[in-house]
């Protein structure tokens, strides 16, 4: 059991990094998420092209559908984790801290931080170095 997560995420991806006194564990969740959704075909036929093409709101329901799949997913991992560190680039972090506060209430701190995109190690050095540094 992990006490201490770090997550590094963007809509792509999500890179855990457990810390325990049994050592790292590191984590890695894909998305299936698209930010540009592919129609059926590229060339619609026929007199009602206009149907065949999904609606702003159909699309922006999908959209919103995958990513609260995709951070369930994410927190599905934290294993009754009670301190997080969230960070990336994007939206990403700030939406799963909002999905975190309503569907997993365990977590006793939660910090966020926007950084670039950061290889493996370089993630688990930054979670590793957060913690180290707060204890």
């Amino acid at each position: 059991m992990a006490n201490q997560v770090g997550i590094w995420i963007d809509h792509r991806e999500a890179v855990l990094v457990k810390l325990s006194e049994s050592g790292d564990e590191t984590v890695c969740v894909d998305s299936e998420f698209e930010s540009q959704p592919r129609r059926d075909s590229d060339h619609p036929s026929g007199k009602f092209e206009a149907l065949q093409v999904a609606s702003d709101s159909t699309r922006e329901r999908r959209k919103i559908d995958d990513l609260n799949h995709f951070y369930d997913d994410v927190i599905s991992h934290l294993d009754q984790a009670r301190s997080l560190y969230i960070f990336g680039p994007g939206e990403a972090k700030v939406e799963l801290r909002k999905r975190v506060d309503s569907k997993y209430p365990a977590v006793e701190k939660c910090e966020i931080e926007t950084t670039d995109s950061m290889t493996k190690p370089q993630i688990v050095a930054k979670v590793s170095a957060h913690f180290r540094l707060k204890k």
